[in-house]
């Protein structure tokens, strides 16, 4: 059992959440030179996923920091210019370019794995990358296909092919086109610099570690291991190293973790009202939301309609610094549908309607429309606010 040092601090409960939301860009004012760039630069991560409500979730993360900045404009932030890549962190997620450097252990790993789910036939891989080198950038249809006919898992031999190329860190997708990967070969897409530079295990770790618990503000190890999927005892080689300090935390009953710069400072300044992606980084930890805002939040795409309790993309509310409900969207032509809103209470009501009302404007829609409160004396309330 690892011995720790001695806490350089003991937080409040209420520190720790306010460092938390700092350190995730929901305290103070945004930093809007920086843009959609800077928060991923700040974030180190955005998950990408498949599904689109009122947008998909890494066009979310950006405005849920900044407000109503162009989706358009988010999209040619994450993609153009090289300035970022896609590969596996916390999940898939857009990384700065400049990370990568750092997930050199994970595609080691991958390299040295011994089995994959799909065979591939002789020549496929050494075909994928000629193709890459003389016609590249290319989508995997470009490559000859994704699929075989079959089932939505039976990929062809140029889309096993690519995407093994992808987790050995010879291919890099560059951006997605039509939510499909494009891939180009690493020699060409990173910078000769980072490409170059090939950090061993231990060091990769080490800086994960570090930004990791720079994005979190204060975490425990489950909490910052977790933000780029690593495991507990990765994280115990490492932290000593990484330059976090031990604290402990009011309520916690685990130790902490914390970033020297987030403990030289108070934070203060200007909470965001927003609603958020349940793929947002802040939320990414069902046990650190509930131990941080005492909130419960889980997805609910994937559980059966009959047994969902706040709908299928319910969007946590944020406001003043507290998570206050949640709101399950949908879009109706130029109408913006808040097909279930659960609220903790009145307190709730007026900033659930402005972030309707905003999150109505910035993908277009000119109304709001309330369909069912989870409290029902609050709903007229809600119907009038939204008007």
């Amino acid at each position: 059992m690892t011995t720790l040092p001695p806490p350089v601090a003991e937080l409040s409960a209420d520190e720790a959440r306010r460092m938390a939301l700092r350190a995730q860009g929901f305290l103070g004012a945004p930093d809007r030179r920086a843009g959609v760039r800077g928060v991923l630069r700040h974030l180190g991560a955005v998950q990408l996923d498949t599904i689109s409500v009122l947008a998909r979730s890494h066009e979310l993360i950006p405005y849920a920091r900044l407000g109503a900045v162009g989706r358009r404009t988010v999209e040619d932030a994450y993609w153009t210019e090289g300035h970022s890549f896609e590969y596996w962190s916390h999940a898939a997620c857009i990384l700065p370019v400049e990370e990568w450097p750092h997930f050199a252990f994970r595609r080691r790993a991958y390299r040295a794995r011994p089995q994959w789910h799909h065979d591939l036939p002789d020549g496929a891989y050494e075909t994928v990358i000629k193709q890459l080198r003389d016609e590249g950038p290319l989508t995997a249809t470009e490559l000859g296909g994704a699929k075989n006919g079959g089932e939505w898992w039976d990929w062809s031999a140029s889309k096993v092919a690519v995407e093994r190329a992808l987790m050995h860190g010879e291919v890099v997708c560059t951006e997605r086109r039509g939510w499909k990967r494009v891939y180009d070969l690493a020699e060409r897409a990173i910078p000769a610099g980072l490409l170059e530079t090939e950090l061993d295990d231990r060091e990769c770790l080490r800086r994960l570690v570090r930004l990791a618990g720079r994005s979190l503000g204060v975490g425990t190890r489950a909490d910052i291991a977790d933000y780029h999927r690593l495991k507990g005892e990765q994280f115990d080689a490492v932290a000593a190293d990484s330059g976090l300090v031990p604290v402990t935390v009011e309520g916690w009953s685990k130790p902490a973790w914390a970033d020297p710069e987030a403990l030289a400072s108070v934070p203060r300044g200007r909470h965001r009202t927003t609603l958020l992606s349940p793929f947002d980084s802040l939320i990414w930890e069902r046990s650190r939301t509930e131990r941080i805002f005492g909130f419960s939040h889980r997805l609910e795409a994937y559980v059966p309609k009959p047994k969902r309790v706040h709908g299928y993309f319910a969007m946590p509310l944020l406001s003043g610094g507290r998570l206050l409900g949640r709101v399950d969207p949908a879009r109706e032509g130029t109408t913006l549908v808040a097909r279930q809103v659960s609220l903790d209470s009145a307190k709730a009501v007026e900033p659930m309607a402005r972030a309707l009302r905003e999150a109505a404007g910035w993908v277009g829609c000119a109304s709001v429309r309330v369909e069912r409160v989870d409290r029902p004396e609050l709903a007229a309330a809600l119907i009038a606010a939204v008007a």
